[in-house]
């Protein structure tokens, strides 16, 4: 950490609790609620063996049933009206401003007003006059649009970021320079890395940068690699790799890239093709919980996310499921250091 007044740390510094955001009847999940409950517990089960779970349900009773073979001593039910379950995104991102907590609230408007997000943009207000933060204290951001998935931080004030997402007209329809003075202003950010190559194919974010890079330490960035030529993401992906190669550390120094496997394709029943990415992991408190997609590429990208994380055991989550509706482990879930 340094003497930054505003700092946003890093996914691996130590967590306080984890939020989930429950499926329910009137969600896009309505359709599979059984399978994709099979995974969200799953998820559960892994965050609350190693630290605090915050759920966001419909009904208590219900998930808690859904539950009861998890010991219930690290999670806290909150009942609140949801849209959807994407809380990484809609969920609240946590700075240190003056070395205190501060949860930040932006607004969340379904990914440029794709969907609905009327419910959900209220969420962590609510989840704050339920005393849910704590001693952090609650700054209201509401007059910008930010995703949790949208940004990644070192902790140390370099944020890697997406220009296709970020710059986005129907988020907030400003200049890059007013968004580079509001991220540094906000989020601490000193200097911040553009990716301006690189998509997944059905993805309803704009190229939200969890799903193509990810900081694993202040010098190592995983990275999704395509190295198949006849792969319709093969041109991005390796124009991506190129900026990545070209990015340098604050010092100077390049970074230490680490390869993610390309997912095997998946498709939903019309043939369109579905985001799945080993990018979308979670660093949490002694563990790495990373997608799986029932794939012989599950080992390899296991393997791999080994390398940078060597003292935090690599959990793997069948994430099926969860590619049905576009997104993956680390969209579903928000860490509160």
């Amino acid at each position: 950490m340094n003497n930054m007044s505003v700092i946003l740390p890093p996914e691996w510094a130590e967590q306080r609790f984890v939020q989930l955001t429950w499926p329910h009847e009137d969600t896009d999940w309505a359709y599979m609620l059984d399978e994709v409950n099979t995974c969200f517990t799953d998820i559960a089960r892994q965050v609350s063996e190693r630290e605090d779970l915050l759920i966001v349900c419909r009904s208590e009773k219900r998930t808690r049933e859904l539950l009861k073979e998890i010991n219930q001593s690290r999670i806290k039910y909150v009942e609140l009206p949801s849209n959807d379950t994407w809380a990484r995104d809609h969920g609240g991102i946590t700075v240190f401003k003056h070395g205190k907590r501060t949860v930040l609230d932006f607004t969340f408007n379904g990914w440029g007003m794709k969907f609905a997000a009327n419910f959900d943009n209220m969420l962590t207000r609510q989840l704050l006059e339920e005393s849910i933060f704590g001693e952090a204290s609650y700054e209201n951001c509401l007059d910008f649009v930010l995703e949790g998935g949208s940004v990644e931080s070192d902790g140390e004030g370099t944020l890697l970021t997406t220009a296709e997402c970020l710059l986005s007209d129907n988020r907030n329809n400003r200049s890059k320079e007013e968004i580079k003075l509001i991220l540094k202003e906000r989020l601490g950010a000193e200097r911040i890395l553009w990716l301006h190559h690189g998509y997944l194919a059905g993805d309803d974010t704009d190229s939200h940068v969890d799903t193509l890079a990810r900081f694993c330490t202040p010098d190592i960035i995983a990275y999704v690699q395509c190295t198949d030529e006849d792969d319709e993401h093969y041109e991005e992906l390796k124009k991506m790799e190129g900026e990545l190669k070209a990015f340098r550390m604050s010092d100077g120094k390049p970074y230490n890239l680490l390869p993610l496997p390309m997912a095997d394709v998946v498709y939903d029943e019309d043939g369109e093709r579905l985001p799945a990415t080993y990018a979308n992991f979670l660093i949490m408190n002694g563990a790495v919980l990373l997608p799986f997609y029932n794939s012989e590429k599950d080992e390899i990208a296991r393997e791999q996310l080994q390398k940078a994380f060597p003292d935090r055991e690599i959990v793997g989550v069948n994430c099926l499921p969860l590619i049905k509706q576009h997104g993956s482990l680390h969209c579903v879930t928000m860490q509160y250091p």
